[in-house]
């Protein structure tokens, strides 16, 4: 149907005897099949369109008339422009050339178009036919199902285009990152991660450059949160295999690593325990032997007049008690014998420890502050070990106020059917390169700890089905013991 004239001139683009009424025009194009259609004039300006363009770029059809052709291109080509690269095109003798059309949500879409010079109503008209090859509800679906996934996965995701600018990201991906999308849409990533070194951001722009990852693990703190991530990164590509954009997804397993930790723990208080219930016996009958020998010097010594002497195992049997209670601890880190799971009431637990914690408390110049909000669901415990629990944790907190303080506690519940008690300190906190070692067997601070209370308390939430989590923002500490409930509250 197209006659081409030789020079490259708007008007030498002629289709003979098309000359359409506006409704003709827009009746055909609108029944063309998978075309998108636009209709300009001599100065470029948008004069009509079919429903599918409209439709396809994501606009109202009244967004779309006015307005200039280059609006709608990714390569911003003028109306000359685009008729000088159809010229190109018709002189290796093909029909069309192809453009990437730019949607109103920065998606880019390839067609091959074709360039008609007809008459409007008389007067001069260009017409753009695109031909997506895509089939138009194949798109339509692919598009809702990439929005649905952005939205609602559980997953980071981040895209970007090849100029390292950020198009798109997930939710869970601001949250991780500790950002609002609507701040960040359309900005350079590196103004994302400005002030970070460049080896500690998150996204890089070597990924542009064909670096793969897959199942990258690594570190990431938002605050004082701190999230394990499993990452994959790879570039986009056209179909001429050009590279157009990036995409980074990450998983948070923060749970999973925590979960790993909490096995390997309990592996390693489990090979304690079976030491200590294999040697407790052994070690506890020569002590009976040397107390009770110390105890007879000790009254010899005192009715011979030797006080010296008598000092000396008055400091021997000091320290063969403190053996003895060491063994007892000891032995705690295996299953505790003689468990008597009941129903119990947590806040009765808390008002029977507070009289004892208050009267620590007043040696160390530190207020105790009980936050009762009401009644709580019951759980099944041993009520002599979760106090133990409760004071264990309380009697840390108070001793890490050297100056004084306040001991907070209070009682909550959360949306995975536990009850949360919280214990606060505000005390100098825990440096962080010890906070994931605070649970481990025999490891101390206290010139005179054993290092197995922590432990202790652990093996004894763990045994319940429940979970002790510690943070510490470098001022104060908090203890949160989660224990799972069943049933309403009471």
């Amino acid at each position: 149907m197209l006659r081409y004239r030789g020079e490259c001139m708007m008007s030498e683009f002629i289709a003979p005897g098309l000359d359409f009424t506006r409704e003709t025009y827009k009746y055909y194009v609108d029944r063309l099949p998978h075309m998108l259609a636009l209709l300009v004039d001599q100065g470029g300006v948008v004069r009509c369109c079919n429903a599918l363009f409209a439709k396809v770029l994501g606009y109202d059809l009244e967004d779309v008339l006015g307005q200039s052709v280059q609006t709608f291109f990714v390569e911003s080509y003028s109306l000359g422009e685009l008729m000088t690269r159809f010229h190109e095109q018709i002189h290796k003798n093909q029909s069309y050339f192809r453009i990437h059309a730019e949607a109103k949500n920065g998606d880019v879409i390839k067609a091959d178009t074709t360039i008609l010079s007809i008459h409007l109503d008389g007067e001069p008209m260009y017409s753009i036919i695109m031909s997506h090859t895509r089939n138009m509800r194949e798109l339509s679906l692919l598009q809702q199902f990439s929005g649905a996934f952005i939205r609602d996965v559980n997953l980071g995701v981040i895209i970007m285009d090849r100029n390292f600018n950020l198009v798109e990201i997930s939710d869970m991906a601001c949250r991780i990152l500790g950002i609002q999308s609507e701040d960040v849409m359309n900005r350079p990533m590196q103004d994302i991660f400005y002030g970070m070194p460049l080896e500690h951001q998150l996204v890089q722009r070597a990924i542009l450059d064909g670096v793969i990852v897959r199942n990258h693990a690594m570190s990431w703190m938002n605050n004082q949160d701190r999230y394990e991530l499993l990452m994959d990164s790879n570039v986009l590509r056209d179909e001429e295999g050009d590279i157009v954009g990036a995409y980074v997804i990450f998983k948070d397993v923060s749970n999973l690593r925590s979960l790993e930790e909490q096995v390997n723990r309990s592996d390693r208080l489990a090979m304690i325990g079976q030491i200590a219930a294999g040697t407790a016996h052994e070690i506890r009958n020569p002590l009976t032997s040397i107390k009770g020998f110390l105890q007879m010097f000790k009254k010899t010594m005192q009715d011979k007049g030797l006080e010296k002497e008598h000092g000396y195992t008055e400091i021997m049997l000091n320290e063969l008690n403190r053996i003895n209670d060491l063994v007892s601890e000891f032995l705690l880190l295996s299953k505790p014998k003689h468990v008597s799971y009941d129903i119990v009431d947590v806040y009765t637990i808390i008002n029977e420890m507070l009289p004892i914690v208050s009267n620590e408390a007043i040696l160390y110049d530190v207020a105790v502050v009980f936050d009762d909000t009401g009644p709580v669901p019951k759980i099944v415990a041993d009520r002599e070990l979760l106090k133990q629990v409760f004071l264990n944790i309380c009697k840390n907190g108070i001793e890490a106020m050297v100056d004084g303080g306040i001991l907070s506690i209070s009682v909550r519940t959360d949306s995975a059917q536990r009850i949360c008690i919280e214990i606060h300190d505000t005390g100098p906190g825990i440096p962080v390169f010890m906070i994931d070692k605070i649970f481990d067997p025999f490891f101390t601070t206290k010139q005179e700890g054993t290092g197995l209370g922590l432990s202790i308390c652990q093996r004894i939430i763990h045994d319940i089905g429940g979970v002790i989590r510690v943070s510490s923002k470098g001022f104060g500490t908090t203890f949160t013991v989660s224990i799972p409930y069943h049933g309403e509250s009471v």
